[in-house]
């Protein structure tokens, strides 16, 4: 037990900021960021006495914490309609840097294209952005690598599509 909460705290320390924005992308808000990061937390201890060892940790808890975000994404959809949602200029940490995202116009159209790309395309980009290999993305979604490499071309070049015709 002592050795397994002892992995626990190291891989994520390692990768909670990772995860965090993984989360971050599922949700609307930052409480929802929050509560959900929780969820994945509780998830991967949850599940610690299950790793097998077949892929990095690191990927295995990237796999948990897409499942539970995709849980979350189908449960807050069902529930959108019954909510009323109030919009207030967004503002967000990005490490000891925080942006104003009213302040930057390329900043609000690459959120706007952001949020057009289906969950797999979010996924896919936010797995990229954190620096994981094409070979780890593919481990954590089982695509192959090749796969990959190929809808990222696609999603990039819908990107900027997108964000040239915003602009």
């Amino acid at each position: 037990m002592e050795k397994q909460k002892s992995l626990f705290l190291s891989k994520l320390e390692e990768n909670q900021d990772k995860l965090y924005r993984l989360c971050s992308i599922y949700s609307d808000n930052d409480e929802d960021s929050k509560d959900l990061f929780q969820e994945v937390l509780v998830q991967i201890w949850k599940s610690m006495s299950s790793f097998k060892g077949n892929s990095s940790i690191g990927t295995w808890m990237f796999r948990i914490a897409l499942n539970v975000c995709l849980r979350f994404k189908s449960k807050y959809t069902k529930n959108q309609n019954r909510f009323i949602r109030l919009d207030s200029m967004t503002i967000f940490n990005i490490g000891s840097k925080i942006v104003n995202e009213s302040n930057d116009e390329k900043l609000i159209a690459l959120r706007k294209c952001f949020k057009k790309l289906n969950d797999g395309d979010k996924t896919i980009v936010a797995l990229y952005l954190e620096e994981l290999t094409y070979r780890e993305i593919s481990d954590i979604l089982g695509l192959s690598e090749n796969h990959i490499a190929v809808k990222i071309k696609r999603i990039k070049s819908k990107l900027f599509n997108c964000i040239n015709e915003i602009l």
